[in-house]
């Protein structure tokens, strides 16, 4: 979704990030929607929320990103949490804002989101027999910083997860790195210190590194009573001219209807500029 430039902080972006958005926006649109009679309040997550601007690079547009999107559904979220690290973005962002929803019920984080998921959690409403409350938590990070001891603090909540894994775009590259015994990267990512046997193991049968960790991050979930999900239903997004593969957009429920609206999401695969996700973005 295009929107006009405001002088505000922006990201530069890469064009594969509208593909994104758009992704995560129809997931949140389907959820906010479906689930809008079933729970008291359905509360909105991000956990790398950035700027809410991006200019896509070599490139004058500048679009929409998915805190501004969520915050324009037809059924929008009863509140929403943003943690964004760099403080410029995230002045940003509530400039944005107060700007597109000045009515909406949002709280800010400054920090990293490893450090900060105390605060975090404590601004997820208390979930009660008489009061239900469901959260859908998008994870953003630029590569596999995200630690699962994060994830499993916030998985107390009832909360679904959308995950982009950066199996590409950093653990492939440095894959040399992250094997060696003395790295703790995919350790705290994968919340397991014995993932290198495994990893021996799937070599010898032709396992590519990416797809290696992917399916132990899955089952990592599922010893949070997540489902665990195969890697082929997790969206794989790349530069499309260049089919160059960089992430995998995952989706982590416990719930099966989760994923009757995620395998919707999943026949979604052109740009969001097509899609109209929720009234505009000035």
């Amino acid at each position: 979704m295009d929107v006009s430039d405001d002088g505000l902080f922006s990201e530069d972006v890469g064009k594969w990030a509208e593909e994104k958005h758009g992704l995560v926006s129809l997931y949140a649109k389907l959820f906010s929607t479906g689930m809008k009679d079933k729970w008291d309040e359905r509360v909105y997550i991000e956990l790398y929320a950035g700027s809410g601007h991006g200019k896509i690079r070599e490139t004058s547009r500048i679009i929409a990103g998915s805190p501004l999107q969520a915050l324009t559904l037809e059924h929008p979220f009863d509140k929403y949490i943003f943690c964004e690290m760099n403080p410029k973005a995230l002045e940003a962002l509530r400039a944005r804002v107060r700007r597109t929803a000045p009515s909406a019920n949002v709280a800010y984080i400054g920090g990293d989101c490893n450090q900060r998921v105390s605060e975090i959690l404590n601004e997820i409403p208390a979930h009660s027999m008489g009061h239900r409350v469901l959260s859908l938590c998008f994870v953003d990070p630029y590569d596999i910083g995200i630690k699962f001891e994060t994830l499993r603090t916030l998985s107390d909540r009832f909360i679904d997860f959308l995950i982009l894994l950066a199996l590409y775009m950093d653990a492939n590259r440095n894959h040399e790195n992250y094997i060696k015994e003395e790295a703790v990267k995919v350790d705290e990512f994968l919340g397991s210190r014995t993932w290198r046997d495994e990893w021996m193991a799937s070599q010898q049968n032709g396992t590519p590194f990416p797809q290696f960790l992917a399916e132990e991050f899955s089952r990592s979930m599922g010893r949070l009573n997540y489902q665990i999900q195969p890697f082929y239903k997790m969206k794989p997004v790349k530069i499309a001219e260049m089919n160059v593969r960089l992430y995998r957009l995952a989706l982590f429920s416990r719930s099966d209807r989760a994923y009757k609206f995620w395998d919707q999401v999943l026949k979604y695969s052109t740009p969001q500029t097509t899609f109209d996700f929720g009234g505009p973005l000035v």
